[in-house]
């Protein structure tokens, strides 16, 4: 254990929560996948399903390990090679997506037999590269054609990408770039252009979807129905019927919980392990441990905020912010979705829902910020052996000036 501590570089407050929130989701997750098992009726064993999030978890933080060992420095290469890559990964998966369950579930590409979703590592790269393209422009004038082609094009581009199979990734990787622009003091009469130009679009894109259904391929008509069933849900004759038993979940749990493993909802609950985890965690555990997990939450949120007031640079605090706050939008909207509070999206618990990709994603994430992290311990310690140095370097002069002292003075005295 001690070896493993010594080993672990960073915030050791991430660390720590991040372990417990990995460990925790291994019981929820493994009852909620009865419903797979049971319902579904998927063919495999409850057994395996927890096996499989064990090993995605345990995968997870190895990458997890292995990143936050890398000078966060050098991930500025990830913006210049990343876009492009993600570009045609994304148009590679809104053409050919993986056939899931007989729908086109077109966020999935396969490779060699591993299916993940390009947007999630999209929403990485992307940080990264508008961190860089911050950095570079502090300082300086900011011409907006420029900004334009620069900064712009390449986060609409894989944005306009994402949106018509995962409009709630498309919507948060949007909001990450604003606070990241924000925080990197990118003008904000040019932001204020962006932002209203972005609401246009997307208000005249839904318009037309519902005016057209069927014009646009993918799940666009799937996502523009669920905003509708929110905005209307007193009509009887809209399908709720997700949202309803995740509300019959959450009553049922009540304060304290059904117990571990007890969750009734999670066997007519569809994505109860993975879209609404939150719902059947309050089911089993109640209401109490419900907010002490958003608690959990919102330490791990404090901890980034810590991150970047000492990152060592304007490119390491740009990092933390926005996969820090991708990260806390995707818990917000998730546990929103449970609540009833927001439209259903099919984001994540981050580092509890199953699923291989958004867990591997995650844990990525959190090792660059945990890389930053690291990097302000290293200069506080170089900083304190410099100092040190400069003590003990002056105890030496003091010591060698005390023995002249003392000889003079012997000399004077046999003289």
């Amino acid at each position: 254990m001690k070896w493993l501590y010594a080993h672990l570089y960073g915030d050791k407050t991430i660390w720590a929560l991040v372990i417990l929130l990995a460990c925790f989701s291994i019981m929820p997750v493994y009852s909620a996948s009865t419903n797979l098992v049971y319902t579904v009726g998927t063919g495999e064993k409850t057994i395996y399903y927890l096996i499989k999030h064990f090993v995605h978890i345990s995968v997870g933080l190895i990458f997890m390990w292995l990143v936050h060992r890398v000078d966060y420095r050098y991930f500025k290469l990830v913006g210049f090679v990343g876009i492009p890559v993600v570009v045609l990964l994304l148009i590679y998966t809104l053409t050919k997506g993986t056939m899931i369950g007989g729908a086109n579930a077109s966020r999935w590409v396969s490779v060699l037999g591993v299916q993940f979703q390009p947007s999630s590592i999209a929403a990485i790269v992307l940080t990264v590269y508008v961190a860089q393209y911050l950095v570079k422009i502090k300082d300086k004038t900011v011409d907006f054609v420029s900004s334009l082609w620069e900064l712009w094009l390449p986060v609409g581009l894989i944005v306009l990408l994402i949106l018509p199979a995962n409009f709630s990734t498309a919507a948060i990787i949007s909001l990450v770039v604003f606070t990241v622009a924000l925080i990197g003091k990118y003008p904000l009469k040019y932001l204020a252009i962006i932002c209203s130009a972005a609401v246009l679009f997307i208000g005249i894109f839904m318009i037309t979807a519902k005016a057209f259904p069927g014009l646009f391929p993918n799940r666009v008509d799937t996502w523009i129905s669920r905003i509708d069933r929110f905005a209307n849900s007193d009509d009887s004759t809209k399908d709720l019927y997700q949202v309803q038993n995740a509300k019959i979940a959450i009553a049922s749990g009540g304060l304290f919980g059904l117990g571990p493993g007890k969750s009734v909802q999670k066997n007519f609950l569809p994505q109860s392990s993975s879209d609404f985890i939150y719902a059947i965690i309050v089911e089993e555990y109640g209401v109490v441990f419900g907010v002490f997990l958003l608690f959990v939450y919102m330490s791990l949120f404090f901890r980034f905020l810590i991150a970047i007031h000492r990152a060592p640079t304007v490119f390491g605090q740009l990092l933390v912010v926005g996969l820090g706050f991708f990260l806390i939008y995707q818990t917000l909207i998730n546990i929103g979705v449970a609540v009833s509070f927001l439209p259903t999206t099919g984001q994540p618990l981050p580092l509890i829902s199953s699923g291989g990709t958004s867990i591997w994603m995650t844990c990525v994430a959190l090792g660059i910020i945990l890389s930053v992290t690291k990097s302000e311990r290293e200069i506080q310690e170089r900083e304190m052996e410099k100092s040190d140095a400069e003590k003990r370097e002056e105890e030496e002069l003091n010591r060698i000036q005390l023995e002249k002292e003392q000889i003079l003075e012997q000399e004077l005295k046999e003289n």
